[in-house]
């Protein structure tokens, strides 16, 4: 049975780069965007084209760069907008724009101070108004978590006859349960009059700690694209990773999706954004955390040494890490010391084992962690007494 594709939309550049002190030049973001096109992304959205003079400029140079993936622009639910989007995207070799507005009662009441019909008229106007400049729109119904679920789908129902190509499906507060959001996909699904004519995507924040978990529940149930961004970047505590929804369609197989992303590509481009957003990956990040394949309890050592399967379920080459670290510590056993001491050449026996680890529990207590250079000194401490 072949798998069904999920598109990755990566959003990086746009609401990644809306992290505070996350601001990029031109430069840098063409950087970013070449790695992306070369990891496999289908969608990048390259920025807010009318948010400042110098996102312009950034998606616009994006356009002219990329060679492979859609690149995508985002506006407002008007006119000068998609005016500004359009001619930035003018030189993309597959532009996208991604219009919308909120339709949340929250939203219409207190942010546009507006009723439901007149959210809908905006909201098919915009879509028809960005399809005069391109073949491909998507449409996002901002804040769609809280939405009615009847309401939501005739606002999805009239812009597809609008001509939208893709509905984004945000859960903008990160609020939704990944059952509550799962089954909303599946009502749009089963309720939207011509919802095969266009894609659903799912664009998640991760205020409570879900996206990743609403992303694949939303993919479960019919959406075939995603939204996210490296390292999880993104408003408040940020967006769906990138990483962590390649990975887990990689790894469950049994859920049948795939994706054209280079996975070995991941910790270089992790590292990568790290490194020009001045934003720190924490080290118990999953998949290109520090930490994510370190191991130090003696437990977990002794079962990674012996078949490296027993405590990691994704080989690090899968990923673009090296290995597996064996990382000592006073939790450590008997058996990480021998291997770490295989590692920088000795081979020392049972006996010399017994000598060398209480010397090394020694050091251990007052370190945080036991580096090659403590080994070399355990060694010629316990040289005189290993007989």
């Amino acid at each position: 049975m072949n798998s069904e594709k999920i598109e990755i939309f990566d959003t990086t550049l746009r609401d990644g780069e809306q992290v505070p002190g996350c601001k990029l030049n031109t430069k840098q973001k063409l950087m970013i965007a070449e790695r992306l096109d070369k990891l496999g992304i289908d969608v990048i959205e390259a920025g807010f084209p009318i948010s400042s003079p110098g996102d312009f400029e950034s998606v616009s140079e994006i356009s002219k760069l990329v060679k492979n993936a859609k690149v995508c622009g985002l506006t407002r639910a008007n006119k000068k907008d998609i005016d500004v989007a359009a001619e930035a995207l003018r030189y993309a070799k597959r532009p996208r724009i991604h219009t919308g507005i909120g339709t949340s009662d929250s939203h219409i009441q207190f942010k546009f101070n507006s009723t439901r019909e007149n959210i809908l008229e905006r909201a098919v106007e915009a879509v028809k108004y960005a399809k005069s400049y391109v073949e491909d729109v998507e449409f996002y119904a901002e804040d769609a978590g809280r939405t009615d679920n009847a309401y939501l789908a005739r606002v999805c129902e009239e812009v597809i006859k609008a001509g939208a190509t893709v509905l984004n499906i945000p859960d903008t507060t990160g609020y939704c349960l990944p059952e509550e959001y799962g089954q909303k996909i599946k009502y749009l699904k089963e309720n939207v009059k011509g919802i095969e004519k266009a894609i659903i995507s799912c664009h998640c924040h991760n205020d409570l700690g879900l996206a990743t978990a609403n992303s694949i529940a939303g993919a479960v149930n019919g959406a075939r694209q995603i939204e996210c961004t490296i390292n999880g970047l993104g408003e408040r505590a940020g967006n769906t990773a990138l990483e962590e929804v390649v990975m887990i369609l990689k790894q469950h197989k049994d859920l049948n999706f795939h994706t054209d992303i280079n996975s070995k590509m991941l910790n270089e481009m992790s590292v990568m954004v790290s490194d020009l957003m001045g934003m720190p990956v924490q080290p118990n990040k999953a998949i290109v955390g520090a930490n994510a394949f370190a191991h130090s309890s003696g437990i977990h050592q002794d079962g990674v040494i012996k078949n490296r399967e027993t405590y990691e379920i994704i080989d690090p080459a899968e990923v673009g890490v090296n290995a597996s670290s064996i990382i000592l510590t006073a939790r450590s056993g008997r058996s990480a010391l021998a291997y770490r001491f295989k590692h920088i050449g000795f081979d020392i026996t049972k006996n010399e084992l017994d000598f060398l680890y209480q010397e090394f529990l020694k050091v251990a207590d007052v370190k945080k962690e036991v580096k090659n250079d403590d080994l070399y000194m355990i060694m010629e401490v316990c040289s005189r007494k290993i007989v």
